[in-house]
């Protein structure tokens, strides 16, 4: 095996190598219908060691990285926080944002990577540095850059230090072997493969994210851990494809990154009847906080755990984490000066555990009264015939808005009759001015983004 350099000042990156180095005889990696050892990951890391110092890669250089979870990829990121390098992952659905996104974290240097796990790479010779990097970099620490959906406006750059990152996995936990679903440049799919590799677990790679690859996987490998999307959840369920291979090695599914309808989490318990279903939460600029749910059919969770304070403000979430980011690129501190972020995210409290309504951006102003999208979805989710539905809000001239809905169908339906049906099955569990004045008919893959979410922002009719 070879000999990993790992730095003594990096003493979180320490601890885990050890571990690492401690399994090397077990499984680390499932990728193509085969397992690698930690043995021969630690080997792969090496060789970009001394590959990275070759090409003159070194420390406090900004990195990118294009493609999905490999032995190649996952090695060198490893390799290259190691070296005290800023990292920036990309996911193939981010490829025609790259452009942009190397300008504002000043990469230096582009690897790309393609499916079967080849590479090749390109050097940039204008680089503007960034002001916040700059002064990272002085701190010779790795780094990671990780960029927002820009749902509100343009995507904001999150820097964060790795060291600190990856104190929370130090203290040992139980290992899964997980199907690495959240992609690559989300700071959540970052989070799953360091806790991953950190517990001595297996990633589970995957070929692509469509349900019937995920389900085949996941019986070829016997993954245990699922960690997905509402919206990949609903789905999987409505394309029957689960049905089709044995899903029974999962024993814990974990969602997160939106709001889960409590239809849709009835029908996951239904499905998995024998897997633990568990809420997760966290934020790109603070991390991942530790979540238990009141029960696996509740929506109901606490949220917190070890390095972050949470407090609930005017039924708004805050929280203060140990390990939040060192900031933004290219925006402002969203921090106040005893390091609180307000999450924008509305909930309701009971006892220690909250309810998650929405975000604040979301909420829909009928004549004054509020409207939560996810509740409305829940009704419409329950009803004959609706696969997908996504809430929003419409301006009006009278009331300031109105409620739409978008809808995609099982089966084809009169218009006519499908619009009294739903109006009626609304009225028969919300208020009023909750009930959509609108349906819009439209096809399934519209109402979700390359990244499993359900697509809010910026809808019209």
């Amino acid at each position: 095996m070879m000999e990993i350099t790992v730095q003594r000042d990096l003493p979180s990156f320490v601890a885990i190598v050890r571990r690492m180095q401690g399994d090397f005889e077990k499984p680390a990696l499932f990728w193509n219908g085969r397992e690698l050892s930690y043995g021969e990951l630690l080997d792969l890391i090496g060789d970009w060691q001394t590959r990275l110092a070759e090409l003159k890669i070194g420390p406090g250089m900004v990195c990118g990285l294009l493609g999905d979870y490999t032995p190649q990829t996952v090695s060198l990121m490893w390799a290259l926080m190691l070296q005290r390098s800023v990292l920036v992952p990309f996911g193939y659905p981010a490829e025609a944002e790259v452009p942009g996104f190397v300008k504002i974290a000043g990469v230096a240097v582009l690897f790309r990577f393609k499916p079967d796990d080849s590479w090749s790479w390109e050097r940039f010779g204008d680089v503007s540095g960034n002001e916040l990097i700059a002064k990272f970099r002085a701190q010779n620490r790795p780094g990671l850059v990780v960029f927002t959906s820009g749902s509100t406006g343009k995507p904001k750059g999150i820097l964060h230090d790795c060291e600190r990152v990856l104190h929370k996995f130090v203290k040992l936990r139980d290992a899964w072997r997980t199907a690495l679903f959240l992609m690559i440049d989300h700071f959540g799919g970052f989070n799953t493969w360091l806790s991953t590799f950190a517990y001595g677990g297996v990633g589970v790679c995957l070929p692509n994210r469509t349900p019937e690859a995920v389900c085949r996987t996941i019986e070829a490998s016997k993954a245990t851990l699922l960690p997905t999307t509402p919206t990949f959840l609903n789905l999987l369920i409505a394309s029957g494809c689960y049905r089709d291979f044995d899903l029974t090695s999962v024993r814990l599914i974990t969602y997160g990154t939106e709001l889960m309808p409590e239809s849709t989490l009835q029908r996951v318990l239904q499905v998995f009847p024998s897997a633990k279903i568990k809420q997760t939460y966290g934020l790109s600029e603070l991390g991942v906080l530790r979540s238990r749910s009141e029960a696996d059919s509740s929506l109901w969770v606490k949220v917190g755990g070890d390095g972050f304070d949470v407090k609930v403000v005017d039924n708004t979430l805050w929280v203060r984490s140990s390990a939040n980011m060192i900031g933004y690129l290219n925006a402002p501190s969203p921090f106040d000066t005893e390091g609180w972020m307000c999450t924008g995210d509305q909930v309701e409290v009971q006892g220690e555990y909250i309810r998650f309504l929405g975000r604040k951006s979301e909420l829909i102003s009928v004549g004054g009264q509020k409207v939560f999208p996810i509740e409305v979805e829940t009704a419409l989710l329950e009803m004959e015939n609706v696969r997908e539905a996504t809430v929003y809000g419409v301006p009006h001239r009278l009331l300031g808005q109105v409620v739409h809905a978008r809808i995609s169908l099982e089966t084809p339906e009169d218009v006519e009759t499908l619009n009294e049906r739903l109006r009626r099955g609304c009225l028969a569990k919300l208020a009023r001015y909750k009930v959509p004045v609108r349906f819009v008919l439209v096809a399934e893959e519209e109402q979700r983004g390359a990244r499993f979410k359900k697509i809010r922002a910026g809808l019209k009719d």
